[in-house]
């Protein structure tokens, strides 16, 4: 593979700058109910989040599956979570943010995710898209996000271990490149990897000033939008 990723295929990262509104429900197994899945999507609509079908597939998506079993109580929380190598899985807002923006409203069948972290944006992704490439530069999160979507019985996955910066050249273009970290600016690789009528969204900006762009190539060039303020991990280059 390009630029030496490691693939294999089968079926916070980040939250708004001012955060959101939590839930504050009981403790235990009945925060994995559907009910408790139901609040969520719920406080997710009221949040401006207007496509049905990405609301649709994170009610049925379990986020307790996505984090280690100390923290699944917190897990349908409206708020990011630690889950090692200083990453974390993003609160869910942004989760559906990135999602609808990536779509469009449109059906694209080919999305890159730079940045797997634990699976569960790739998830959410995979139920909604033909085919979904994901790239991840930590080798334990690749690994366990691979193990643990195989488990969930999600094929239509290629995962690769590289520097997401690069993108992933061999199976560009895309239909739509989803960054689940924050860089100084957008990387030209991933803007040329875009296929006409593609869409990006990254955040970008240094910690504590980044904000969400949309950027969209085409026949002109390509045109970028401000989705709001966010804080995520860093967009670092290299793979460990």
């Amino acid at each position: 593979m390009a630029h030496g990723i490691d693939s294999r295929a089968f079926f916070v990262r980040g939250e708004p700058v001012s955060g959101a509104t939590q839930h504050h429900h009981s403790r235990g197994l009945g925060m994995t109910s559907s009910k408790v899945r139901k609040a969520l999507i719920d406080e997710l609509r009221n949040q401006g989040i207007r496509d049905e079908r990405v609301l649709e597939v994170m009610t049925r998506i379990e986020r307790h599956q996505f984090v280690e079993q100390a923290l699944q109580s917190e897990a349908y929380k409206n708020r990011a979570l630690p889950i090692g190598h200083a990453q974390t899985i993003s609160q869910p807002y942004i989760v559906a943010l990135m999602t609808e923006a990536v779509l469009g409203g449109g059906s694209p069948k080919r999305i890159l995710e730079v940045g797997t972290g634990s699976g569960y944006q790739t998830a959410v992704l995979s139920a909604l898209v033909e085919t979904i490439f994901t790239v991840e530069r930590i080798r334990p999160l690749t690994e366990a996000a691979r193990t643990r979507l195989a488990k969930l019985g999600f094929r239509n996955v290629h995962f690769g271990y590289a520097d997401g910066t690069l993108g992933w050249p061999t199976y560009a273009p895309f239909d739509g490149i989803i960054v689940t970290a924050g860089g100084a600016e957008i990387p030209a690789t991933l803007i040329d990897q875009l296929a006409p009528g593609g869409r990006l969204v990254i955040p970008v900006g240094p910690p504590g000033a980044q904000s969400l762009r949309l950027v969209e190539r085409t026949a002109r060039g390509t045109t970028e939008r401000d989705l709001g303020a966010v804080s995520f991990v860093p967009l670092l280059t290299g793979k460990i």
